[in-house]
């Protein structure tokens, strides 16, 4: 594949987490995918990238998680993205819902092979999140 394949692959999979489209993450997502939500916490397969995900963006009763910026070269894409959670209403964590909005940014770096998505690795600011949607 070519960089600019591996840039419309992962532009095509955040669009789908963007509309709450977990039932699709296989198609974007290699057999041997691996999720890093942290760096030495590997959640293996699609099950684990959704069950890590889904509850992040469902404890909010609308989200947007919008792809700002993307730079590629060979199996490399890293995604610059902006997550934006309106009205913190479930558990999420040990975090409490508070009604709370949430405006976060999210760096990914995602390695594509076989024309699929095989390792993303994102980092947060968690401390940040967590005083947003703790703060009173």
């Amino acid at each position: 594949m070519s960089i600019e394949d591996n840039k419309k692959l992962v532009e095509e999979f955040y669009a789908a987490l963007d509309r709450a489209e977990f039932d699709r993450m296989g198609e974007f997502c290699h057999p041997d995918f691996v999720f890093y939500s942290q760096v030495d916490t590997p959640k293996p397969g699609v099950t684990g990238l959704i069950d890590s995900e889904r509850p992040s963006f469902e404890a909010f009763e609308s989200y947007s998680f919008a792809l700002k910026q993307m730079v590629a070269e060979g199996d490399k894409v890293a995604a610059y993205l902006l997550f934006e959670g309106k009205n913190h209403v479930r558990q999420l964590g040990a975090l409490a819902p508070l009604n709370k909005d949430l405006r976060m940014s999210v760096f990914c770096l995602l390695t594509i092979k076989d024309g699929k998505i095989i390792e993303k690795r994102a980092h947060i600011d968690g401390a940040d999140a967590i005083a947003q949607l703790s703060a009173a």
